[in-house]
This record gives structure tokens, C-alpha cells and sequence, in this order.
């Protein structure tokens, strides 16, 4: 039997073990946006390219507040992330309501797993087309967790997903060990720096571009949009242009 008989319905197994309408699920994510997330000891961040449908329209809004204590950013289907943040949401207040306390970062995402594996196993639905980075700080300190279409979830020091983000994990790989002492202000250098790897050639990190998300230790989860982005995006240029500046001066002195 060809491929296609296989990928008609998300409950149908290939003969090789494979749930192809996951496996397309997961392209949609690696089609949308970049976006990176990253945590020191005291603070995680979220960066994320934004687009715009066209030119007579605004960016869409990339990262989504959860709760004091957390939020998302997401790259794939904008409708899914909405759906699931919704969720998220009334499953903090349900937690914040019980036990008086901001929901652990674990659970909320365990719970997020759950929601995302239920479509998989009903005849006539479809997996959910979207992947998320979530940063928040619980008792246990910051963390980022991402989660997938095929419903599992991960914690990590540093992930980036979307469209070319292979450029952002090599980075992030390269400076992981800076990481853990980095300030607010360093983590967010890096973050943009692995985010502009993710740039087709040509284009350029702007204000109207890309939006930081940070969350930490006595700090609520703020979102960065706009002219409250510049001030970083000036920081990375200016160190690209003294390193520029510095190799330029080498090779005149050799």
C-alpha cells in the first residue's frame, strides 16, 4: 500500500510504526516563526520573530501571557496557540483557585502533554499544528519547557523551534555554559543573537520584528514589543560592529 493510505485518518499506523498526521503536524511547526527561549538561574526569556500577512496589516502577537508567572510563544498555527493558551489559562486559575498558589511549572505542562495527545487517539480528529516554548519561575526557579504535536514535552536550559532554527540550537549549543550566570540583560543579548541566525539573508532584526518575553525571580512575566525592544536590538548591533571593527584592524596590522 502507497503512503497515502496511511496518512487518512491520525489513528492509522504505517506498517513501519509511524502516525504520519503527527509527523505533518510537526512540519507546520518547523514552517512557522522562529522562536528561542533560554534561563540563567534567575530569569527565562522568550524571543520570537513576528510576521505580518501583508503589508497593510499589524504583526501578529507571538507571546501570550499565561499567568504571573509564566507565558508562551509558539510557532505554527496561530489558531491551535490560541485554543491552547486558553487552556493553560483556565488551568492555572483552577490551581490558583485550589491551592492558593501559582500552578508548578511541571504540571502545567504535563498537563498540556494530555491535552495535546487526546486528538490523537479519536477517529476524525487532528493533531494540534502547533509547538510552544514556555518560560515561567516556580519555587523550584525558572524553567522552559516545549512542547510538541506528537505530545511530548521537554525541559530545557535553551531551545529554539520554527523555520531555520537549526542556526539558533548551533548557537545555543556553542554558549550554553554562559548561560547559567547571565544576567536579564545578557540573557536577552543572547537570545536575540541565536534568534538573528534564524533571518533569511538580507534581513534584519527590527522593532517591529521580533518581541521579548522574561519572567523571574520577583518579576512578573512582561512582554517587550516595539520601541521597548530597541534599546537590545542596538546592543547586539553594537558589538557585531566592533567585532567587525576589531578584524578589520588585525588583518591591517598583519
Amino acid at each position: 500500500m502507497h503512503r497515502n493510505s496511511y496518512d487518512n485518518d491520525v489513528t492509522v499506523w504505517s506498517p513501519q510504526g509511524r502516525l504520519h498526521q503527527v509527523e505533518y503536524a510537526m512540519e507546520a511547526v518547523k514552517q512557522g516563526p522562529a522562536t528561542v527561549g533560554v534561563q540563567s538561574k534567575t530569569h527565562a526569556v522568550l524571543v520570537v520573530l513576528t510576521r505580518s500577512s501583508s503589508e497593510l496589516s499589524s504583526y501578529l502577537q507571538k507571546i501570550k501571557r499565561i499567568d504571573q508567572h509564566c507565558g508562551i510563544s509558539y510557532s505554527g498555527l496561530m489558531s491551535d496557540a490560541r485554543l491552547l493558551g486558553r487552556f493553560m489559562r483556565t488551568e492555572c486559575l483552577a490551581w490558583r483557585w485550589s491551592c492558593n498558589e501559582s500552578m508548578p511549572l511541571s504540571r502545567l505542562a504535563m498537563a498540556v502533554g494530555d491535552k495535546l495527545q487526546t486528538p490523537t487517539q479519536y477517529y476524525g480528529s487532528r493533531p494540534y499544528g502547533v509547538g510552544l516554548l514556555m518560560a515561567g519561575y516556580d519555587e523550584k526557579g525558572p524553567h522552559i519547557y516545549q512542547t510538541c504535536p506528537s505530545a511530548n514535552y521537554y525541559e530545557c536550559t535553551a531551545m529554539a523551534i520554527g523555520a531555520r532554527s537549526q542556526s539558533a540550537r548551533t548557537y545555543l549549543e556553542k554558549n550554553l555554559t554562559k548561560f547559567e550566570d547571565c544576567d536579564l540583560d545578557q540573557l536577552i543579548r543572547h537570545a536575540l543573537r541565536a534568534l538573528r541566525d534564524c533571518l533569511r539573508n538580507q534581513s534584519e532584526l527590527t522593532t517591529k520584528n521580533c518581541s521579548i518575553g522574561v519572567v523571574g525571580k520577583d518579576l512578573p512575566f512582561m512582554i517587550y514589543d516595539n520601541e521597548a525592544v530597541g534599546p537590545y536590538l542596538a546592543s547586539i548591533d553594537t558589538e557585531g560592529g566592533a567585532a567587525q571593527g576589531d578584524g578589520a584592524e588585525a588583518m591591517d596590522t598583519a
